[in-house]
């Protein structure tokens, strides 16, 4: 189905870039050989050439385009994006809202892992699957619909001659139950393993203001409250990944909120591997019925972008444990590779290097609030 019109994307805002972020250079490490031999009682060392170093991370995204709806009020509708080949790293999202007061009423309801394009993993917690292809993309309304509301998934389809396999942790909580309040869950990687990416969840629709504000990498130690502080800009290697779910209005009726942390498989040495993560946020949006974006890309030595992630918050992700934005109504409309400028990618782009966040205040003002992106990097050491 061909995409419908996207809002004005704010060409006045404030958008958070890095200085210098293009695609991925690789680096060379000298690796020096050496072999001995005996000539007329004398050692003789002879070099052979020099090793160089190549990272073998490459990524094509998939993305089937937009699907419509929902068309009723407190509903969701679900689509998904497929790897043709390779594993899914991670996985966005992204929706068409129309304009005026119509457009508070979209958001994002999931941005997850699928073993098939429709299923989702909601049952036990822990290890859920392995090379994983599909990522869903759901969409939710609350009290307004609009013929202009759509929602596009993006698959991040990961090929490494190393990381040829993956893994799936899923975590979950209760809640949030009361209004403008969080419920945050962290799921963790298994020992030896290295985080990729993740996605978030939120349960059910039909409540209309329960939704995932906050999907991120993190670190599973005290310095980062075990998942409720963020990694931060340069961080390297996290282990886990957290999500946010945020309660505009209230209602309790089997509220849930799900973790999900892309990993590497079971049995690989990663010793050599880096994920470096970039992340930017920016102020805003803090007026009813407005948006903002953040766009936060990987650096020439970083290695090659593999998946990403978005919040709207308090502010202050990486140093403070996180908090809710200005407004019960505020949430995300979208976390999805980009380009500099955060235009979303076209299906089968293997040069993507920024990840975008699209946050909407709903309608009501949502003061001391922020955008907040993170892209992941990964160079695999080979």
């Amino acid at each position: 189905m061909p995409r419908l019109p996207r809002p004005a994307r704010f060409p006045n805002r404030p958008t958070a870039l890095p200085a210098d972020r293009p695609t991925f250079r690789g680096t060379v490490r000298a690796a020096g050989v050496a072999g001995a031999t005996t000539l007329l009682c004398a050692a003789v060392v002879v070099a052979a050439p020099s090793a160089a170093h190549a990272n073998s991370v490459s990524l094509t995204v998939r993305t089937p385009g937009a699907t419509s709806g929902p068309s009723a009020t407190f509903a969701e509708i679900s689509t998904h994006a497929d790897c043709a080949s390779g594993l899914i790293a991670g996985g966005g999202v992204d929706q068409a809202i129309g304009t005026g007061t119509a457009s508070n009423g979209n958001h994002v309801m999931g941005s997850s892992p699928s073993s098939n394009g429709s299923s989702e993993y909601t049952g036990s917690t822990g290890v859920v699957d392995t090379d994983v292809t599909h990522w869903l993309g759901i969409g939710g309304t609350g009290g307004a619909t609009d013929a202009a509301f759509s929602t596009t998934p993006y698959a991040t389809c990961l090929t490494s001659t190393l990381i040829n396999h993956t893994q799936v942790v899923m975590n979950k909580v209760a809640g949030p139950t009361t209004a403008s309040t969080v419920g945050l869950v962290t799921a963790v990687c298994p020992a030896n393993t290295v985080l990729l990416g993740g996605g978030a969840r939120s349960t059910p629709a039909s409540i209309g203001s329960i939704k995932p504000i906050a999907s991120f990498p993190t670190f599973n130690d005290a310095a980062h409250s075990y998942g409720a502080r963020a990694a931060a800009d340069g961080a390297t290697n996290p282990n886990a990944w957290s999500a946010v779910g945020w309660n505009g209005g209230g209602g309790n009726v089997g509220n849930t909120t799900y973790a999900y942390a892309i990993c590497s498989g079971s049995g690989i040495n990663v010793s050599g591997v880096t994920v470096k993560v970039r992340f930017a946020e920016v102020s805003g949006p803090t007026s009813a019925t407005t948006g903002q974006t953040a766009t936060v890309g990987c650096g020439g030595s970083d290695g090659r972008l593999i998946s990403g992630g978005a919040a709207v918050s308090g502010g202050s992700v990486t140093t403070t444990d996180f908090t809710g934005p200005g407004s019960g109504g505020t949430h995300l409309n979208g976390s999805f590779p980009s380009g500099s400028t955060g235009s979303p990618v076209a299906n089968g782009t293997t040069t993507a290097a920024y990840w975008t966040a699209f946050s909407h205040t709903g309608g009501a003002s949502s003061p001391s609030t922020y955008t907040d992106a993170w892209v992941l990097c990964a160079d695999d050491g080979v």
